[in-house]
């Protein structure tokens, strides 16, 4: 009962993301919107503790979630055949993008550690 009602959560967030965005006429997508509320409310514990089983539940189950996006591909083989390289170029930049901005917000993050002291420091004391 608890994968569901996290579940049910999730599908709130989203929910009210979309209703947000909507209403709002936000140029962000209403699931992105959701993703930030519930980035919010993570920080509440009741709501990590009733997520957790639902997110539990859905990772032990991710295979299953990728069959709807295999059964799009093999349904528009010809599409696919025609854009194929363009698809291909564009995932690997967005993919490297990503993962170079990603880099560059946690270096920004990041403490900087604490140097240790050199040979001539002791003398200057």
């Amino acid at each position: 009962m608890k994968p569901l009602q996290g579940l049910a959560l999730l599908l709130l967030m989203q929910s009210a993301g979309e209703a947000l965005s909507h209403f709002l006429q936000l140029p962000v997508p209403g699931p992105v919107v959701g993703m930030v509320l519930l980035l919010l409310a993570l920080r509440w514990a009741p709501v990590q503790q009733a997520i957790a089983p639902a997110a539990g539940f859905l990772l032990t189950h991710l295979s299953l979630l990728f069959v709807p996006v295999g059964v799009g591909v093999m349904t528009h083989l010809a599409l696919l055949g025609t854009h194929g390289l363009g698809l291909v170029v564009v995932i690997v930049l967005s993919t490297w993008i990503g993962m170079a901005v990603t880099a560059l917000v946690l270096r920004l993050w990041q403490t900087p550690a604490p140097t240790p002291p050199k040979a001539g420091d002791a003398e200057l004391r």
